[in-house]
């Protein structure tokens, strides 16, 4: 079950948490994050996209029973789903766990799947946000795979975050550059996701991610067009983050 403690409690704890953590490697803050009681039951949420074979080579490797939340949205590319197949299996992850929206729910809201031709806020809302908030239901915390140099609303990204004083969110390669998970991925023979060498550095759903042109932001090509690059699954100050954030909440950035 899941640590009870007032609100205030769970902010003072992660802030001694990135206090006593503040100058460790990204292996040993979530090696000990996952054994740290202070922290509490941990899940990794994957999305099996261009990056996530590191942090999930990590977790394989300090601790493989770890339970991996995967979100198929039933909008993934066919390679994706692929992928994901081929990593449980190469890296023996014992405890994967896939979560799909309620069909109840996409059966009223979006009964055709078009849902996301008109409103991606809502259609990330129903395919990610809803199964990943029943999924979280019986954890302390979860481990992200978000990093500094992703976008502006992540520059100030700590190893842990308060989730709405519900939960702890753990972000063990925050300080990776890209340099560091080419390194990984390559010194550790890594299978990379098929779609990355095809020009998409970032990848999510397949009907609201494009290939990323030569110079252009990593990000560029998810939900292009659209006043949007986060899915709505973090957030900030109770609300979701699904775009750049204002100047004066740099600090607070936990997009």
């Amino acid at each position: 079950m899941p640590l009870e403690m007032p609100p205030s409690a769970l902010g003072a704890r992660v802030a001694a948490l990135n206090d006593r953590y503040r100058h460790h490697s990204a292996t040993a803050v979530l090696e000990r994050a996952l054994h740290d009681p202070e922290v509490g039951s941990l899940a990794l949420v994957s999305s099996f996209g261009a990056e996530s074979v590191v942090l999930l080579h990590l977790v394989s490797v300090v601790a493989p029973g770890t339970p991996v939340i995967f979100i198929d949205t039933q909008m993934l590319f066919p390679e994706t789903l692929e992928y994901q197949r081929d990593l449980a299996q190469r890296l023996n992850l014992t405890d994967l766990r896939t979560i799909r929206a309620d069909r109840r729910d996409t059966d009223f809201a979006d009964p055709d799947g078009t849902l996301n031709q008109f409103d991606t806020d809502a259609c990330c809302h129903l395919r990610k946000v809803v199964p990943l908030e029943r999924a979280l239901g019986g954890f302390d915390g979860w481990i992200t795979g978000r990093k500094r140099f992703q976008s502006g609303t992540r520059s100030a990204l700590e190893f842990f975050e308060d989730e709405e004083d519900r939960r702890i969110k753990v972000n063990p390669l925050a300080h990776w550059g890209r340099e560091d998970l080419e390194d990984y991925i390559v010194n550790n023979r890594l299978p990379r996701h098929p779609l990355v060498a095809r020009g998409y550095p970032s990848i999510g759903c397949a009907p609201c991610t494009s290939p990323v042109r030569e110079g252009e932001d990593p990000r560029a090509g998810r939900w292009r067009g659209a006043k949007k690059d986060e899915c709505g699954i973090h957030f900030i100050n109770g609300r979701a983050v699904r775009g750049p954030l204002p100047q004066d909440h740099a600090k607070e950035d936990a997009a």
